[in-house]
Formats: structure tokens, C-alpha cells, sequence
């Protein structure tokens, strides 16, 4: 075999580190961004937050027409592919690509250090608030000191202050309260706590389980009404020991005794026969359970409220809508101009580290206002193809597939997706996320398409308008979307039902 050389001429995009992070960058939600913005100024001593109102480059529906270039295209190509990026906790994303000078770079965040103050380099989305210093007390809002919750745990161990016990039942007590869980329930058996206490010696176990019975029934007396059970129908009926000694309380209790089942089911008939009473007895006894609180420990549960922060806001203007970018949202960054410049005058003192450090910073400030461009571009384009349903509402909305929004902008239907996951979009109507705005199509009898989403708010249009004796069937309600032109089986009907939370015909039923 003779051999030779050959040259051959390919073409191929390497994902640059300053790549990858714009990919990483596009898929992070509000919240993840913020937090990725906070380690990134704690690290690179060239990035700081401005607090004054330096100038930006300006965002907003003129920045959306902007023609997608050629390298952008086959940068979008590139991302698809699961074996070129790098694995991270959550879904990758793209993003455009970047001006063919920044691509002379080498596969690192290596540079001189030498080039100019540019406009990219200063602060931009200027309208933001700046970090604050959470060091600093005089910024704890007095509101939120206020609403500090006491816990299920502190309100029943003040209710034991006033109970006088023997050092013994006071630590039995003290166990059980502690052993509750969120919902104010006991999970374990007294058994199984007693054992976790004194190990092989029985009578001691003896000893400790009886502190714990006498403890319990203790505990079962105090507020709120229901705590200690160990299952349901035990918490059910520790409240309605509570109520006023009538039929329908009795008949509660007795329900109680047999399996839940049926009464989930509300089984008049059997729940009749098993308990003893008539079934105007059984409706009422049905009704005041309702009225119960099955998990009485959750009132005192402080839930970390995460509210949603919109990444876009969309308001009426004139006969159309204004989209823009959250101002709030967007960090105000900007490379150290002090840092940068004397970096700069001794260059030959630098080092390279403190070059990659101050290229680094410059990469960042651009992939962020690139992922806001590119989130703002997508927006949009979804607010124009949805004109019906910032209009009418959610009745008008048309049916929307990712394939649609990427040819539009010549961007990958991958871009699309991560776009769309985790951001929010501010409209008359609410905030939604941006996946929202998508679905798929139903046919009509006049061989249009309907919008799963749109089939859904008909489906819950109807369920609110039933009649509570006779609510309506999955096979009504099919039937009725039929009457509007839509064709819609049954299955798919419960399959939306489910998916709206709403519970079937039987249960919605009123006695």
C-alpha cells in the first residue's frame, strides 16, 4: 500500500468555553441566574454591580427584526447535539452565535487584557436595583419580622407549660411533640418510639410505652383539634369530639370507624347500612366532615413562598401590545474599570491569570445581555402568533408548536425550548409561563385546528356552569365539544380533566 497526503477542506464548530456558558446561561431560570450573578462577582475581582445609570444598549421590538446571521445557523445546529456539551443538572440551551472577531479566539478565556473600555463592558439594564448588602440590618424590612411564623412544635409545648407533670411525662410529652411530622401527625407507633429509647430491656420498653400513652391521650386535648392522630380517621374523629352533640356528629364519628374508602366514594347506601342511620342523617354527617381539617398541623407550616418574577411584561399599546424585558431582572454589571486599566498599563506584570480573569468578565456581561436578547426575540415573536389571546383570553388561543418560532427567527427548535422553560411572561391576563403559549392542534369539523389549550378553558367553562346534582360526564362533555366543532374523544376529555385538577362526575356530585 503506497502512501501519500492528502488535504482535505471541512467545516466544523467548536463549542468554545464562552459558548458553553451562553448555552448554559439561556437554560437557567430568574432565580438560578441571580445566583449564578452572585458567585461570578464573590470570584472574578474585574466584575462588579454599578450603581449608576450607565448608558446600555437599547432592547426592544426594533432589536427583534435584527437578520440572523450564517455562523448563528450553524451554531444553533451545533448545541443540538447531546455529545458537544457538557453534562449540567439541567437542560441544556443555545444561543446566538457570537461576531466572527470574538470567534478568533482561542478555546479559553485567555486575553491580552488590552482592548478598550467598550460599550459592552459597562453597566447595562440600568433600571435594575442593585444588590444589596445583606450584611447590613438596617434593610430587614419590620413586615417581614412580622409574619414570622410560630411553629406547630412551640405552640403546643407553650400549651404544655401549663399542664402539670411528673419529669417523666414531661419528657414523654416533650418526645411525642417533637415527633410529629408537618401535618400534625404521629407517624410512628408508640411502640416503635419506646424501642428507639430503651433498646432490649422490656421492662423498661413497658415503662416508656405507658409514659407515652398517658402522654398522647394529652396531647390529643390540645390545639388545634385532630393533632397526635395516627391516621386519618383518627384525626377526623378528634375533631368531631369537638362539635356539638347532634345526629349528624354521631353519625360522623361512626363513618370514621369504617373504611375511608367509602367515604371517598360517598356511598350513601353502604355507609347507611354499616352505621345505622338514614341517608338525610348520612348527607349531613357527609357535609360537616368536609368542613374538617385533615391536616391540622399545616396552618402552622412556614411555606418559603416562591413567587414567580416575569422575565417579560406585555402591556396594551394603542391597538397592539408593547413586549419588553423585565427591568428587575436583569443585573447591572460591568466590568472594573480601575482593575481593567491598571491591568492594562503593566501588562507585562499581569500574568495571565488575571487576563483570563478580565476576558472572563467581559465573555459574561455579553452572554447575559445575549440570553436576554435572545429570551426578549422569542417573546415577541409568541405575543404576534398569539394576538387572539392577549384579546380575548385563553378561549382564542391558537395552536403553537416550538417548529413555528425557530423557523421564524432562524433559530434551532432546541433554542426554542430552552427559551421557553422557566420564563415568564407578565400579560393582562396573568403571568404564564412561556411554554404556555404552546400547543397542540385539535381538529374541527370545518378542517381548522383548536388549541389543546383553548379545549381545556371550554372543558373548565363547562364544569363551572354544571349542575351540582347532575354534574357532567366525560362523555357528556365530549359530546358538547363535538357541538362546537371539535373533536375531542373521551379519553382526551379526562386526560385534560385530570390535568386541570378537576375531580370526576361522582365526586362533584352534591347531596
Amino acid at each position: 500500500m503506497k502512501q501519500g497526503l492528502s488535504l482535505r477542506v471541512s467545516q466544523h464548530l467548536a463549542l468554545t468555553p464562552q459558548l458553553q456558558q451562553s448555552i448554559r446561561l439561556l437554560q437557567l431560570s430568574t432565580l438560578e441566574l441571580s445566583q449564578e450573578v452572585e458567585q461570578m462577582l464573590d470570584e472574578n475581582p474585574f466584575l462588579e454591580v454599578s450603581e449608576d445609570a450607565a448608558p446600555r444598549e437599547d432592547f426592544g421590538l426594533g432589536q427583534t427584526d435584527t437578520p440572523v446571521s450564517q455562523e448563528t445557523r450553524e451554531f444553533e445546529s451545533a448545541t443540538d447535539v447531546p455529545s458537544s456539551i457538557p453534562d449540567d443538572s439541567g437542560p441544556t440551551s443555545t444561543s446566538d452565535a457570537e461576531p466572527s472577531s470574538e470567534a478568533k479566539l482561542e478555546e479559553s478565556w485567555e486575553g491580552d487584557g488590552s482592548v478598550e473600555t467598550a460599550p459592552d463592558d459597562n453597566e447595562w439594564g440600568g433600571d435594575a436595583t442593585p444588590r444589596k448588602n445583606n450584611n447590613d440590618d438596617s434593610d430587614v424590612d419590620a413586615t417581614e419580622l412580622a409574619r414570622s411564623q410560630e411553629s406547630l412544635q412551640d405552640h403546643l409545648h407553650r400549651q404544655a407549660l401549663s399542664l402539670r407533670l411528673s419529669p417523666e411525662g414531661k419528657a414523654a410529652l416533650h418526645f411525642l411533640i417533637e415527633s410529629l411530622n408537618d401535618d400534625g401527625y404521629l407517624e410512628d407507633s408508640l411502640a416503635f418510639l419506646a424501642a428507639g429509647l430503651t433498646g432490649d430491656d422490656l421492662g423498661q420498653l413497658e415503662a416508656v410505652e405507658h409514659e407515652f400513652a398517658v402522654a398522647l391521650k394529652l396531647l390529643h386535648h390540645m390545639e388545634p383539634a385532630g393533632v397526635g392522630a395516627r391516621n386519618l380517621a383518627e384525626c377526623l374523629g378528634l375533631q368531631l369530639l369537638d362539635c356539638k352533640n347532634t345526629d349528624e356528629t354521631r353519625a360522623a364519628i361512626a363513618m370514621c370507624r369504617q373504611p375511608m374508602e367509602l367515604l371517598a366514594k360517598r356511598d350513601l347506601k353502604r355507609l347507611s347500612q354499616l352505621c345505622g342511620f338514614p341517608d338525610v342523617v348520612i348527607k349531613g354527617a357527609i357535609a360537616l366532615i368536609g368542613r374538617l381539617d385533615p391536616k391540622p398541623g399545616r396552618r402552622f407550616v412556614n411555606v418559603e413562598r416562591n413567587l414567580v418574577v416575569p422575565d417579560v411584561l406585555v402591556i396594551k399599546s394603542g391597538r397592539g401590545f408593547k413586549v419588553s424585558l423585565n427591568s428587575d431582572v436583569m443585573p447591572r454589571l460591568r466590568v472594573h474599570d480601575i482593575y481593567a486599566n491598571a491591568l492594562k498599563q503593566n501588562k507585562g506584570q499581569g500574568g495571565a491569570a488575571l487576563q483570563q480573569r478580565l476576558q472572563e468578565a467581559r465573555w459574561f456581561i455579553k452572554n447575559i445581555q445575549q440570553r436576554f436578547d435572545t429570551i426578549l426575540r422569542v417573546s415577541s415573536a409568541i405575543v404576534e402568533r398569539q394576538k387572539n389571546f392577549f384579546t380575548h383570553g385563553e378561549l382564542a388561543m391558537r395552536p403553537l408548536v416550538l417548529r413555528e418560532i425557530a423557523d421564524e427567527l432562524g433559530l434551532h427548535e432546541s433554542t426554542i425550548s430552552r427559551v421557553t422553560t422557566a420564563k415568564y411572561m407578565s400579560t393582562p391576563f396573568g403571568t404564564f409561563e412561556l411554554k404556555y403559549f404552546f400547543g397542540s392542534a385539535l381538529g374541527t369539523e370545518t378542517g381548522g385546528n383548536a388549541s389543546s389549550t383553548a379545549v381545556r378553558a371550554l372543558i373548565k367553562q363547562f364544569v363551572a356552569s354544571e349542575s351540582l346534582k347532575k354534574p357532567l360526564s366525560d362523555n357528556q362533555i365530549s359530546e358538547m365539544l363535538k357541538e362546537q366543532g371539535i373533536e375531542c374523544a373521551r379519553r382526551t376529555v379526562a386526560k385534560y380533566r385530570e390535568a386541570l385538577r378537576i375531580a370526576p362526575a361522582n365526586l362533584r356530585k352534591s347531596l
